[in-house]
């Protein structure tokens, strides 16, 4: 048994649980949208509560944009020796704008769709696949299991910013 972690009893460092991550993955963007965005209006979730910050709109639509990246770079990390990613700065994706200018309707539609996809592709992954390794520019020689936690951790931030912005006081 590898050595387990002092934060959390039972939790082993080197193979944490593919399926809790998968359940993660499935359960957290939907489930805090449908709480969070229940009763909101579409003109709330359209203008930035902060001058010069994103929209509640705006982080949907970096979050739906950034699953068909992140599925791009699992597939490039399934294909080759390690590959380096760039880091994704929607400013700088010539597809950035024409998100932007989506509804909120059909940035949740293509969020659904590209999630679904994204979630079937991991699924179907092996042990040794989750194992294989993609350089982060920040952070540096992550495993796929490892790149699916950041995902996780990055999406967490920007439903954060949706919460503020729709849910924040006004």
């Amino acid at each position: 048994m590898g050595e387990t972690n002092r934060l959390v009893p039972n939790c082993e460092l080197m193979n944490p649980s593919a399926s809790a991550r998968l359940e993660r993955f499935q359960t957290q963007l939907h489930g805090f949208l449908d709480e969070c965005l229940r009763g909101v209006s579409v003109e709330t979730m359209s203008q930035p509560k902060i001058e010069g910050k994103w929209s509640a709109l705006d982080n949907l639509a970096h979050l739906a944009r950034y699953q068909e990246i992140f599925l791009n770079r699992v597939e490039k990390i399934l294909q080759e020796d390690k590959p380096a990613f760039a880091a994704y700065r929607a400013e700088q994706d010539p597809e950035w704008s024409t998100w932007q200018r989506l509804s909120s309707k059909e940035v949740l539609a293509r969020m659904t769709s590209s999630r679904e996809q994204l979630l079937a592709r991991l699924k179907s992954l092996s042990d040794d696949e989750y194992a294989r390794v993609g350089v982060h520019p920040r952070f540096g020689e992550m495993s796929l299991a490892l790149w699916i936690e950041f995902f996780l951790a990055h999406e967490g931030h920007h439903l954060y910013a949706v919460l503020q912005q729709v849910r924040g006081p006004k």
